[in-house]
């Protein structure tokens, strides 16, 4: 298959599947090798099937189900597991997963500037310009002084991964910002050594919208803008500026300039991404992250990162004139005032530092930053840590001095542990002298550093400074908290009295704080609860419920592993059981008459990890004491059930807060069946919850999100490992199916309900015999079958819904449900079928029943059911239907025969039947070899079963066989022709059968052969039948009617059947070919006039018509294609009789659609340069407008007409050649084989042309290379022959052709149109040869070819009807040589003279043909041969021949005689010496015919030419002319005859002569003297 890709030129997939195939190779290495982890093993395997399934879909094979990435047997396991398997398979094949998270690779190439010469350091971002803030750390990397990065060595130095974005980023306003800093000297100018001190000064900034990566293509060689900022003072902005197109204000870099770098977003989780582009991490990368914490927070996760943003200050000029170029230098400082080493991050890409350096902005007291740092400080040295920032004055001097002058501060946590809050901090700043010692922090640590009055600093020194210093600052930490909320809960010991206001404030607290803290914050909740129960209890558990809750947020979702540790390995509550249960009662048994749910339903929503907790703490306590108070312990727990089934019981009135307390229960009451299994038996616990749900109310309009709720609690219990014990089970599934009874009746919840009763069906295992098995099929049957099958039918029966989500859904359920049918009716067994009938009261609820699953049987079958590629799935539902049907044909023959025979039972139960056989996926004639055998081995051929099965039901039904007559013709006929050779012997008896009731009952059969006919050209145009059938069916059907009396109808109604089947069968073969050609359109005219003639079926003939017609069209054969509409045309009237819509046609009257009609084959003729038909068709319908004085449409018809008229004159027309063809042998259609046809050929084609083509339509033809008659083993011979010759047609009427006057382009239409005869002519010698004088014994084999309809006609060719051979002697053939060639002179002189010749060529040619071969030889050959004494006393017969060839002869000499005057009037002066040359060699002619003057040999008589160009008659002797033309009246000669051939100067052309003496293969003289008279 794979290779087949290459053969039909699909290169792509073809390469694209040889890449997928060494990836299977390679994975399946490593699988074999045994190395693999047990994570990469599972890895490995998903890859290699996920590959596998891909391939499979691109070639066209069949979905295979796998678990856990293995094949799976469909006999080993449920259908409803199957059908899951098989639907998770599609769905991810159809639907890929969206991946959440995200990431964007940034590779740093160049900068391309022309005026740089200094080191630049380049820090990328991501900025989210709707909020206005930065979103992910920075990435840093410095440049040398060419633009290139200084390390290209160290691949994670200039790459970068920014992580974690989640799909709501990836939107057009997240913009990628790249700010350059250059390090250099204060001003870019300046020259070299004005200044050895370095500045980080603004150099440019560049911005990209993320958007613009949203392609999924990899930006390898993008370049960015880089714009230079003017005003300094706006650099903290500038990519604000250019993001709102403010770009204006900046200068760019250059227009050649720009920063040069490759990026691209990946998608999936980080591990996904390591994996798949390993040689990215391989070489080294570096991780930038968002800001704070990722959207999901993960147990485990450590981190303790303190942003600073270093963002304003506020300066006095300090004495100077002009403002201060102020450097910001930051230190972190430890409690022991030393400076922590490497703990400031300028970004990823660069290895943190001790020290910050700001860039300087020059001659600016109000500076802004905005620059960005991270402290990834430890958490034992955040305590009394804090940090300084000293401010400096940067000299422009030479000396470039950096002066000292103030100092803040700022300390990482305060006294009561709590860390510095997050937000923006006003820092006083502290005037000092440049010498000033910082290093002893004691002396400053005790100042004020803070304006800010959350610090309570001191107000005086607030006010003693007017300079200020701005920083931000935000902590990231799984370790350190900034709440004191939190700090006094955790300490609550040290504060007693507090207990009660922490508990109420835990609320509160953000979320991210608690789930740090949560094994701290569960052990001192329990801690409290230990202390004083009574007091704090309800607190306690309030607070306790708050935590649970926020472990459902998707943000702590991921926390709740750490909550099931706590209580598994760290909770040590055993008496915490009794306070937990008495507060939940306390609750629930308050719902039913709390005004205010919220709190309570808070309760309810958090019951799983409170019961965890209970039954924790109850197992402690069991194993502290030995057990005791285990009775007490489950009088509470069916205590607090019982209070729970008694709020259950409750309908809800007014608000429907009671209803939502309700669902929020039953949402999370199935996650305690598994806490309770630890402390009580199975069976227990099945009938505590069957109770529970069995509280619930069964209204169904209540509360339908409260119903809804009800059926996902099943549905829970369903999936639960409660459900999966069989004791419980049988205990549980009363209450499923009452519920899920309850909603199929309503038609609710039907996702739901699917999803559900899967399940059931998944825990039941396939030919599972055990008792409690049999017993739950039992149940299931009594209460589900019916409404399954009703539901079904329900569902099926809706309109699919318009959205393709909705449409995937509505597939699924539909799906799931037909699974769960499947999966019952395969699991029951004899007896399970035997109680199911016998359950019924009446025979019309079987019926209804019987009728019912037939229906569902045939939706089942249906090709949409299943996708296309789902042929497991099918092959197994249809072997559960044939096993049931198998099983209720028995009920079928007891119930509904003889007198209760129903027929609409019967009816549906055949109309299964043959849609079952005729599926696509049981057609095993299309499988592989392989895939055929496993079917077979496993199903065997089910068509051949089932049609078995037909047989013996079609036997049983008697003489209620007659109310399926006809009706069951057309589906059993489609079914035997199925190319499967058992199904056929079994299924064509029946159609003997049908015979035999029809004619006992009507006494003839016409019904069902109109119908075996009808049928037959439907099922045959679709592909179905071959030649095997037609002899199987001919062979068959004569044997089963040998001994019966109506035999002879029987032969002829199966001969007429198999007639039409050799015909169908050769028109869908000659449909298969790709161009239209010929053996298309004569197969369609054959199967046509067969459906006319023997057939008499109108409507198909009128179908074939249309048919014929479209290919017509195609081919361009438009003269066809009118002739072929006139014979529907024909069968209309004039009249208003109303017809149907019908094809193309609207409905409309008889009248309308003939005059439609008339208009296209007018237009068609008009096409096809046929105007004369076109012509007769406008003054018909021009009678019709008249009649109806339509004045309006008579005028433009009259004027279509008119139109006709002046192509007729004015257009030019290419006379077609014309070729016999013969097809001989075996191996040729029906409708050729051993005929011969007369083909019309296209513009241009001569017979090398046409003999090609008729070689490429039939490839495997072999040429004869003669024109005899082929003998009878040719006919029979397995090969195909074709015998191809040129003919030339005989024109019926002669009269206008012979009439004076008229013009050439009117007499050429005759001469190739409404032609039935065609003639060939084989020269050939009689009796001993005369070698000086040939003539003499040259006679003409002429073959007069008769067809059975004219050309042109509804074809290009048509058949030869008749053939007659007959013998020209050699007089006879002189004759009607010369008379040609006196014709051809007239017609040429008569055109010289009108001058509708453009040159006088052709004149002087045929002139110069005619004299030259007659002086040297030609005509007195003819006196030679023919008017010596001893031909004429040999042959007294032939005395009125050599008259008419001796008169023949003196006319032409006339005509030369007139056509040379003519010549030499319009002959130009180059041409004169041949024309003298021509008039001497005509007297030498004349002198050897013995012809000296005209007058004295020949009596005057009246002679015309038409146009003045002289015409002599067969009975006429020449008179004299004159060059003038003077015009004397005819006489009309009957031997007239008009010039046949068209290009050359005989009736027969040289070119055509020479081809057949070629295929006659004559000898060589012969054929020189055939063509001497040709060019004489």
């Amino acid at each position: 298959m794979w290779k087949q890709l290459y053969v039909r030129n699909e290169g792509d997939l073809f390469h694209r599947l040889w890449h997928i195939m060494n990836e299977i190779l390679d994975l399946r290495r490593q699988v074999l090798v045994g190395h693999l982890t047990h994570d990469r093993m599972k890895d490995v395997k998903r890859h290699i099937t996920a590959r596998l399934d891909w391939g499979n879909e691109q070639l066209g094979l069949d979905l295979v189900p796998r678990k856990e990435y293995a094949m799976v047997d469909p006999e080993d396991i449920s259908i409803t597991e199957l059908y899951r398997l098989m639907e998770h398979r599609h769905r991810k094949k159809d639907t890929p997963v969206q991946a959440s998270s995200h990431h964007l690779f940034v590779q740093m190439k160049s900068l391309m500037c022309s005026n740089l010469g200094e080191e630049l350091e380049v820090i990328f971002s991501l900025f989210d310009s709707k909020e206005n803030r930065p979103i992910s750390e920075r990435f840093f990397l410095r440049l040398n002084r060419n633009g290139l990065p200084k390390a290209p060595d160290k691949p994670e130095r200039h790459c970068s991964l920014f992580v974690d974005l989640g799909s709501s980023e990836l939107r057009k306003d997240i913009y990628i910002t790249v700010h350059i800093i250059r390090i250099g000297r204060m001003g870019a100018g300046e020259k070299k050594n004005a200044c050895s001190v370095q500045y980080r000064r603004p150099f440019g900034c560049a911005v990209l919208s993320i958007a613009d990566l949203l392609t999924g293509e990899t930006k390898d060689d993008l370049v960015l803008k880089v714009y230079m900022c003017n005003t300094e003072s706006e650099w903290y902005q500038i990519h604000e500026n250019i993001i709102k197109k403010l770009n204006a204000r900046y200068n760019l870099t250059g227009s050649n300039a720009g920063l040069a770098v490759s990026l691209q977003l990946l998608h999936g989780d980080i591990e996904q991404i390591r994996r798949e582009y390993s040689s990215v991490f391989s070489h080294g990368v570096s991780i930038t992250r968002k800001l704070g914490f990722s959207n999901i927070i993960m147990p485990g996760e450590m981190r303790n990162d303190l942003y600073i943003t270093i963002e304003r200050g506020e300066f006095e000029k300090g004495g100077k004139s002009v403002a201060r170029n102020v450097e910001v230098m930051m230190f972190i400082v430890d409690s022991n005032g030393q400076t922590l080493k490497d703990f400031i991050s300028f970004g990823s890409g660069e290895p943190p530092a001790s020290e910050y350096h700001s860039f300087v902005l020059y001659h600016n007291n109000s500076p802004r930053w905005s620059e960005l740092l991270k402290l990834p400080i430890p958490v034992d040295k955040f305590r009394g840590a804090h940090i300084r920032f000293e401010f400096r004055h940067c000299s422009t001097k030479e000396k470039g001095e950096k002066k000292l002058f103030g100092f803040s501060f700022v300390p990482l946590m305060q006294e009561d542990g709590r860390t510095l809050p997050d937000g923006t901090h006003e820092l006083i700043v502290h005037k000092c002298e440049e010498n000033t010692n910082l290093q002893d922090t004691t002396r400053y640590l005790k100042l004020p550093f803070s304006k800010g009055i959350f610090l309570g600093n001191n107000n005086q020194a607030m006010k003693a400074t007017k300079e200020s210093f701005w920083i931000t600052s935000f902590l990231c930490s799984t370790k350190l908290t900034q709440n004191g909320d939190m700090l006094d809960l955790l300490k609550w010991r040290t504060h007693p009295d507090k207990i009660t206001g922490c508990l109420s404030k835990l609320k509160e607290i953000d979320g991210s704080e608690i789930v740090k803290f949560l094994q701290d914050t569960l052990d001192t909740l329990f801690g409290i609860l230990d202390e004083n129960s009574q007091k704090y209890g309800s607190k306690v558990f309030d607070s306790l419920v708050h935590i649970i809750n926020l472990l459902q947020d998707s943000k702590f979702h991921h926390f709740k592993p750490v909550m099931d540790t706590y209580i598994e390995s760290h909770f040590a509550g055993a008496l915490a059981y009794r306070d937990l249960i008495k507060v939940l009662k306390w609750y629930v048994d308050r719902i039913t008459e709390a005004e205010r749910q919220e709190h309570i339903q808070e309760v309810l929503k958090a019951q799983e990890y409170i019961f965890k907790y209970i039954v924790q703490s109850r197992r402690l306590f069991s194993l502290a004491t030995g057990g005791q108070n285990e009775e007490e312990f489950r009088c509470c727990i069916q205590e607090l059930l019982m209070s729970v089934r008694f709020f259950l019981s409750q309908e809800s009135k007014g608000s429907g807060a009671l209803s939502q307390s309700q669902a929020v229960f039953l949402s999370s009451f199935p996650a305690v069946y598994s806490e309770l299994l630890k402390l009580f038996d199975v069976r227990e616990v099945a009938n505590l919850v069957q109770d529970t749900l069995g509280s619930l109310p069964t209204i169904m309009h209540v509360d339908d999100s409260l119903q809804a709720i009800k059926l996902q609690c099943i549905g829970k219990t369903v999936e639960s490992q409660l459900y999966t014990n069989p004791d419980s089970r049988y205990i549980l599934l009363p209450v499923v199916l009452h519920h899920l009874h309850i909603h199929l009746q309503e038609q609710k919840d039907l996702i739901m309900c699917a999803r559900i009763l899967s399940n059931v069906f998944c825990l039941i295992k396939k030919n599972s015999s055990e008792k409690s098995v049999l017993e739950e099929i039992d149940v299931i049957v009594a209460s589900l079958l019916d409404i399954l099958l009703r539901t079904i039918l329900e569902i099926t029966s809706r309109p699919q819904p318009s959205g393709s989500t909705m449409r995937l859904q509505f597939q699924d359920v539909t799906g799931e449900f037909v699974a769960c049918l499947l999966s019952l009716l395969r699991q029951m067994t004899d007896r399970h079928y035997q109680q199911l009938l016998d359950s019924f009261n009446t025979k019309e609820e079987l019926r209804d029943f019987l009728l019912q699953i037939f229906t569902v049987f045939r939706i089942l079958i249906r090709p949409e059911m299943f996708p296309k590629d789902w042929t497991v799935m099918r092959l197994v539902a249809n072997n559960v239907i044939i096993t049931t049907v198998l099983y209720l044909s028995d009920a079928l023959r007891k119930n509904f025969l003889n007198e209760n025979f129903d027929y609409k039972i019967w009816d549906s139960y055949f109309y299964l039947a043959v849609i079952f056989i005729n599926q696509l996926c049981l057609q095993l004639e299309m499988f592989t070899p392989s895939k055929k055998k496993k079917v077979l081995e496993k199903y065997g051929d089910m068509r051949v079963t089932m049609g078995c099965e037909i047989f013996s039901m079609w036997q049983n039904l008697g003489e209620h066989k007659l109310h399926f007559i006809p009706a069951l013709i057309g589906p059993f006929l489609e079914v035997t022709l199925i190319p499967q050779p058992d199904l056929r012997n079994v299924m064509i008896p029946i159609f003997h059968d049908m015979m035999d009731w029809e004619q006992r009952r009507s006494g003839n059969f016409k019904q069902v052969e109109a119908k075996l006919i009808d049928k037959l050209d439907s099922l045959m145009s679709e592909g179905k039948g071959d030649e095997t059938y037609r002899e199987l069916f001919n062979s068959i059907l004569l044997k089963k009617i040998e001994r019966e009396t109506w035999r002879e109808s029987g032969v002829s109604l199966i001969a007429t059947v198999t007639r039409l089947m050799e015909r169908l069968l050769d028109y869908r073969d000659c449909m298969k070919m790709g161009e239209v050609d010929g053996k298309k359109i004569g197969c369609t005219v054959s199967l046509l006039n067969f459906y006319k003639t023997e057939l008499n079926k109108e409507e198909m003939y009128i179908r074939y018509i249309h048919k014929l017609y479209d290919l017509h069209l195609k081919a361009q054969n438009f003269t066809e294609a009118a002739y072929t509409l006139l014979l529907y045309d024909e069968l209309l009237e004039w009249s208003d009789r109303p017809l149907r819509e019908f094809l193309t046609y609207p409905m409309q009257t008889e009248w309308q659609r003939k005059e439609h009609l008339h208009l296209t084959i007018i237009q068609n003729f008009d096409r096809g340069k046929c105007w004369e038909n076109g012509i007769i068709l406008c003054r018909k319908i021009a009678e019709q407008y008249e009649s109806y004085y339509d004045y309006r449409n008579l005028s433009k018809m009259r004027m279509m007409e008119a139109s006709l008229y002046d192509k007729i004159m004015d257009q030019q027309r290419l006379e077609p050649e014309f070729f016999r063809v013969g097809f001989y042998g075996k191996k040729f259609p029906f409708f050729l084989r051993n005929k011969e046809f007369v083909c019309r050929g296209h513009d241009y084609e001569r017979l090398e042309a046409f003999q090609q083509r008729m070689l490429n339509e039939f490839p495997h033809a072999i040429a004869m290379q003669h024109a005899n008659q082929p003998d009878e083993t040719i006919f029979q011979a397995e090969a195909q022959y074709l015998q191809i010759y040129a003919v030339t047609p005989i024109p019926e009427s002669q009269e206008v052709l012979q009439r004076e006057g008229v013009p050439d382009n009117i007499k050429s239409f005759y001469k190739v149109n409404h032609i039935w005869k065609f003639r060939y002519d084989r020269p050939f010698h009689k009796g001993t040869k005369d070698k000086e004088n040939e003539f003499k014994s040259l006679w003409v084999e002429r073959t007069s070819l008769y067809l059975v309809q004219s050309l042109p006609g509804i074809s290009r060719w048509f058949e030869v009807e008749k053939r007659e051979v007959v013998e020209m002697s050699p007089l006879e053939n002189a004759i009607e040589v010369l008379e040609n060639k006196n014709q051809q002179l007239k017609t040429l002189i008569s055109q010289c003279q009108t001058r509708q010749m453009q040159n006088i060529n052709p004149l002087t040619m045929c002139l110069n043909g005619v004299i030259d071969a007659a002086v040297n030889g030609g005509v007195s050959r003819y006196q030679e041969a023919f008017f010596v004494k001893e031909y004429i006393l040999s042959h007294p017969e032939d005395g009125e021949k050599i008259a008419r060839l001796r008169e023949l002869m003196l006319e032409q000499a006339q005509i030369l005689e007139f056509g040379l005057a003519v010549h030499e009037k319009f002959v130009p002066q180059d041409m004169r010496p041949l024309h003298k040359k021509l008039v001497d060699q005509f007297f030498v002619m004349k002198s050897s015919l013995g012809i000296q003057e005209f007058s004295a040999c020949i009596q005057a008589s009246p002679v015309h030419f038409p146009n003045g160009s002289p015409r002599v008659c067969r009975n006429s002797a020449p008179a004299s002319m004159s060059p003038d033309g003077t015009r004397v009246i005819p006489r009309r000669s009957p031997l007239s005859y008009p010039a046949v051939n068209r290009y050359s100067s005989s009736s027969l052309s040289s070119q055509a002569s020479a081809e057949v003496s070629n295929i006659t293969g004559q000898s060589e003289s012969s054929d020189e003297v055939f063509n001497m008279q040709v060019l004489y």
